[in-house]
């Protein structure tokens, strides 16, 4: 699936962008997650909204017994976690920071540009947790997340990007069957970009804006049935944002705010049938409309514009509804080996778009409307699952295929940023996709890691784009593979390596060029024709960990006794992308300055060879 279609939950809040710094790093920091879920097929009917997977990230509550502190210092960035009660064995909290500071090097430079290059992140976490009542059947939570990017070089361009969540949420125990869970949700996403042309000044932002409040409740009927059920609304803005020059709005581009509802209610059941078959089945209704107010355009399926009308604040434009079953089955076969089968729809009402040949954090969200209608996919997979010497390994094999409909793509030429009719620039068709997936693992001794490797094809077909035939999505992947191994020398002493392979994404490119009034205008014959250079990068790390325990005399016996220190740290050694590949980020096309004839490639390769170095502690 493309980044829109993969649901990104951080403690219930979606996550429109989850990436720092172009996907350098993650915006989630690992000393704030307590628990990571990821579903690739046969999610729950309690998640919808999305095509593909399900990312479902649970932060860390705190410690109800003691103040515990850890953090790390690096060459490139710094963290830092603390966590404490609120009471003890009641209530607790934690908050956890992170910053980079790559900028403040570039200070150092020699080059005014890029002294005044600015590149950094930060991010914060924070959960607090309470426990009402003597009886202990209420609980409450409060989470939150705050995290942006900035990004600018010398005078001339810049923009920034960030996510926002917070989540409340109450936990209510009724008795010893059935509990409930009730949640309010916020989470925004924003950017915003500026750049200067010779003495020109051109900036912009744009965000999506959520409120969501939901209820769901766990019944564990018997020892072979817990069923869930629930509902949940959400309320979404999106505001597309103006075009300002000089600072003076550009009228022809002003765009107005967009407004839906989406809502569902979910029933399911995890049923065990004997000893070896366990079945998780359910039912998804969803339901999306578009609402006032604004001006709403409708347009042909040629892009022609036939109506406007204008509409209130609440009223409903459009309405669009889908029921979505979910079937999933484990099947054990002895006490090492299992078969897994799933089936799902899902309904997808939000969606991402971009002319680009790299994913941007300005590209553009739009609503399902009265002219866009919401992509749909069903998808089945079967998977074969083996532990073996006594759990040393773990091995898995899955396939599955998936048909999309009502896939949305650009017209050629269309004008997707800052374009008031840009409904009227999409086309809509059918996709697919389909591949094998093998994993192997050792998790125990040493020497452990992984290794794993996707054969997959993702395709797209419009009856307007390379004359009906299936195309190469932009994502679609033909080869994945990714290597992870790691060697304990010692109790203090161990070492990681990691490599990566994919195949490039499909991207299109000029297939030639022509004369227009001493104009070169590039020749485009075929969408998604040709491919980024394929990417690879190998990380090493190396870390010592000082000595974590001491030896303290046994008042009443006189011995001596290993004892674990209150205060703890470690250095780790570490170099990304080792051998210096160029991986391309993007690669453009520009008249050549000593040949005005010839046309040439212009590639931009981020993080070539990133040395670091941390020092990391807890007490």
């Amino acid at each position: 699936g493309s980044a829109d279609q993969n649901l990104i939950l951080l403690d219930e809040a979606p996550v429109y962008n989850a990436s720092h710094m172009m996907g350098f790093f993650s915006v989630f920091n690992p000393d704030a997650l307590k628990d990571v879920k990821l579903y690739k097929g046969g999610a729950p009917a309690e998640f919808g909204g999305r095509l593909s997977s399900v990312l479902d990230i649970k932060m860390k509550e705190g410690n109800m017994k003691e103040l515990r502190v850890n953090g790390g210092i690096g060459i490139i960035s710094s963290k830092i976690t603390v966590e404490a009660p609120i009471v003890k064995d009641k209530g607790s909290f934690i908050i956890s920071g992170r910053r980079t500071y790559a900028d403040l090097f570039l200070k150092l430079s020699s080059n005014e540009d890029y002294k005044n290059t600015g590149l950094h992140f930060y991010d914060l976490n924070l959960k607090a947790n309470y426990i009402l009542g003597k009886r202990k059947k209420d609980r409450i939570y409060l989470s939150g997340y705050w995290g942006r990017d900035v990004f600018s070089y010398a005078k001339e361009f810049g923009f920034n990007w960030g996510n926002r969540t917070l989540t409340a949420r109450w936990n209510h125990i009724f008795g010893p069957k059935l509990f409930s869970n009730t949640s309010f949700v916020f989470s925004d996403y924003d950017y915003s970009f500026k750049a200067t042309f010779n003495t020109i000044t051109v900036d912009a932002g744009a965000s999506i804006r959520d409120f969501n409040l939901k209820n769901d409740y766990q019944y564990f009927l018997n020892n072979k049935n817990t069923i869930r059920f629930g509902w949940n609304m959400i309320h979404h803005t999106f505001k597309p944002g103006d075009l300002y020059i000089d600072g003076d709005i550009v009228p022809d581009n002003s765009l107005e705010n967009r407004y839906s509802l989406e809502s569902a209610i979910f029933i399911s059941n995890e049923q065990k049938i004997g000893d070896l078959l366990t079945l998780r089945y359910g039912l998804r209704y969803s339901n999306f409309t578009q609402i006032g107010p604004g001006t709403i355009y409708t347009f042909d399926d040629d892009g022609i514009l036939i109506s406007k009308k204008e509409y209130k604040k609440w009223e409903a434009v459009k309405s669009y509804n889908g029921l979505a079953p979910r079937l999933a089955a484990t099947f054990l076969i002895g006490d090492r080996s299992s078969v897994k089968a799933s089936y799902g729809r899902n309904y997808q009402y939000l969606h991402l778009l971009s002319t680009s040949s790299t994913s941007t954090p300005t590209d553009v969200w739009l609503p399902s409307s009265n002219n866009i209608k919401p992509e749909i996919a069903d998808q089945v997979a079967l998977g074969y699952f083996r532990n073996f010497k006594h759990n040393t390994f773990e091995f898995s094999t899955e396939i599955y295929y998936k048909l999309f409909q009502n896939a949305i793509d650009y017209r050629t030429g269309a004008e997707i940023n800052f374009n008031p009719m840009v409904e009227a620039d999409l086309i809509y068709g059918d996709g697919r996709a389909y591949g094998i997936e093998f994993f192997l693992k050792k998790k125990k001794g040493r020497f452990t890691g992984w290794l794993s490797y996707t054969l997959a094809r993702t395709e797209k077909r419009f009856t307007e784009i390379n004359n009906g035939s299936y195309f190469p999505a932009r994502q679609d992947r033909t080869h994945d593979v990714s290597i992870v191994l790691m060697y304990n020398f010692t109790e203090r002493l161990n070492v990681a390596a990691t490599w990566v392979y994919y195949t490039g994404n499909a991207v299109t490119f000029p297939s030639g060029k022509y004369m227009i009034e001493n104009n070169i205008v590039n020749l485009y014959t075929e969408r998604n024709g040709y491919r980024m250079p394929d990417y690879h990068r190998l990380d090493l790390g190396v870390t010592f960990k000082n000595k974590e325990y001491k030896y303290k005399k046994n008042p009443d016996t006189g011995e001596k006794e290993k004892v674990k220190r209150r205060f703890r740290s470690s250095w780790n050694f570490s170099v990304y992308n080792a051998y210096g590949r160029e991986n391309a980020y993007s690669i453009s096309f520009r008249q050549s300055e000593t040949d005005p004839t010839k046309t040439e490639a212009v590639q931009i390769a981020l993080f070539k060879f990133v040395p670091s170095i941390s020092w990391n502690f807890t007490f």
